[in-house]
């Protein structure tokens, strides 16, 4: 009887020896599961958020913000004049009105105080160098871009020789035909839309100028230059620095010259007296 009540018992305390490593085990699973927190990032949590949650509400625009500021700078320098002058108005469907520069709106909320200001015009934040504003703008207003109605002007900067104002440029390298002929081809593509030949006076004429400007360039032949033609002119700062320079200083050299004519019309006066005085009478 000893023997019987000594097996159930036996058999009893290993029945519940699994179970009870299993309940152990699974508690501290879910226990190390369970990240700790110190106050400081429990504040973060709750009050700011992290880099990448942050770059999760970043609208991914894939286009060069700084080759379509080149492609903008090309536009306003070598061809907006021409088209001021004409008083010719860029239809909506050509590349390079500013409605269909994606970039255009956040180019524009850019304040530039100083050398090493520059200011978020959506938020007035400021910031030291123009690369860290236009970091501000793809993380905390990328959801202004127009996605649906702009476009990427940087598509374009093969046709209008974006390379030769950007402010890094690259080593020259050959000249490939195929390249040349495929941006000519873009080129030419952009002149019709932009400027039909039959619309107008006005638009044949920016249409030829066009052609020459940017087009007639991509070849590998030589021949003509980009922007054969000009663009904007811009005040010589060292030009105007010396002019500046020389108005205030002028009144000054004519005021020395005065002093300096009257002293010597002065001295001349005192040495005749003084020849008068020393002069001898003549004897009759």
């Amino acid at each position: 009887m000893k023997i019987l009540r000594q097996i159930p018992a036996k058999n009893y305390s290993y029945t519940l020896l699994p179970s009870f490593v299993l309940i152990i085990v699974l508690s501290s699973s879910s226990i190390s599961a369970t990240p700790s927190l110190s106050p400081s990032d429990q504040g973060t949590e709750k009050h700011a958020t992290s880099p990448e949650q942050d770059k999760s509400h970043v609208h991914e625009v894939h286009c060069s913000r700084e080759r379509s500021r080149a492609a903008w700078k090309v536009i306003e320098e070598y061809l907006m004049p021409f088209v001021e002058r004409e008083k010719y108005e860029l239809p909506r469907q050509c590349r390079l009105h500013p409605s269909n520069d994606i970039f255009r709106d956040q180019e524009e909320h850019k304040i530039h105080f100083d050398l090493n200001e520059w200011r978020c015009g959506y938020c007035k934040k400021s910031f030291r160098a123009e690369k860290f504003l236009d970091q501000h703008f793809d993380n905390r207003h990328s959801n202004l871009l127009d996605t649906v109605h702009s476009k990427c002007l940087a598509d374009v900067c093969g046709a209008l020789h974006c390379d030769l104002v950007m402010e890094f440029k690259s080593k020259k390298t050959k000249c490939n035909p195929a390249a040349a002929a495929r941006n000519r081809h873009l080129c030419e593509g952009l002149a019709d839309k932009c400027f039909p030949a039959n619309e107008s006076p006005s638009a044949t004429r920016l249409h030829e100028l066009f052609l020459r400007q940017f087009c007639d360039a991509h070849t590998c032949s030589g021949g003509r230059k980009p922007f054969s033609k000009g663009g904007k002119k811009h005040t010589n700062r060292f030009y105007f620095a010396a002019s500046v320079l020389t108005l205030m200083l002028l009144p000054l050299f004519y005021l020395i010259v005065y002093l300096y004519q009257k002293e010597m019309k002065r001295g001349t006066q005192e040495l005749k007296r003084i020849a008068k005085v020393g002069r001898k009478a003549k004897p009759s």
